[in-house]
């Protein structure tokens, strides 16, 4: 039986399937990206070239960054969880400094915008959370079904 990835909400949360709680994220938070990273084809031998995926792959990039600056700013205590997320999803992504660089671009697009919006955490921004929480989770699951 093939067990189901736990979703961004799930990891944000520390609610992972068939574990207890412990209050505090646990190691497999870095399924979300493994599951968008490891799904995907290799790189091509001309690593210039897009990928059908791209546009996936950069809004990922880009909810990555606003849940950091979210959820930090709402006093989440994730520390450094969903920029690591963003280090890993470059490692697998990341062939090219270009692609790098669009990948990097998209992650601090998504921090600066809810930087320049909220400088306090209000309900609004905990309604935030939760959208890019979920948004997150269903652009990785499209990409691992799109991209077997």
């Amino acid at each position: 039986m093939i067990e189901r990835f736990p979703s961004m909400k799930d990891m944000a949360s520390g609610r992972l399937p068939g574990k207890p709680s412990s209050g505090r994220l646990p190691a497999v938070v870095t399924a979300m990206a493994l599951t968008a990273c490891l799904i995907l084809p290799p790189p091509p031998s001309h690593a210039q070239a897009a990928k059908p995926y791209d546009s996936k792959i950069l809004r990922l990039s880009e909810i990555l960054g606003a849940i950091h600056y979210l959820r930090e700013l709402c006093g989440a205590g994730d520390g450094q969880l969903w920029r690591d997320q963003m280090r890993t999803l470059m490692r697998a992504e990341g062939s090219t400094a270009l692609r790098r660089a669009r990948l990097t671009r998209s992650f601090n697009k998504g921090y600066r915008s809810y930087s320049r919006t909220y400088k306090i955490c209000t309900p609004s921004a905990k309604t935030a959370i939760e959208r890019f929480l979920n948004e997150g989770t269903e652009v990785a699951e499209k990409l691992m079904k799109d991209n077997p």
